[in-house]
């Protein structure tokens, strides 16, 4: 188990900077954290609905969509997914968006 500090926070993240709390863990300061981490400039509406979308998708399933479900649920082709989040929706848009790692395919 690692910590991260970030804007006087510290985070319990897995071994790969995962929150381990998850979604219970998840605020705006680990979002910043994490949008510094993946390259990410500048959050748009845009990034904001996928996680949105990861995040009430989870809390119904218990999983992270598939990305074909995540592609249809937020009208974005999965090429934008990528441009938003370039380590990818399995990497990137879920762990901002306080998910624990995906096992499969996101």
């Amino acid at each position: 188990m690692a910590t991260i500090e970030h804007n006087g926070t510290s985070y319990e993240v897995d071994e790969d900077g995962f929150l381990l709390k998850g979604m219970d863990e998840w605020n705006e300061d680990w979002v910043d954290y994490v949008k510094n981490s993946e390259g990410i400039s500048e959050l748009t509406d845009e990034h904001q609905k996928v996680i949105d979308a990861l995040q009430e998708y989870y809390k119904k399933n218990g999983i992270a969509p598939m990305v074909r479900i995540l592609s249809k649920t937020t009208g974005f082709p999965l090429k934008r997914i990528y441009e938003l989040f370039p380590s990818g929706p399995g990497k990137g848009a879920c762990k901002m968006a306080g998910l624990p790692k995906p096992t499969g395919c996101v």
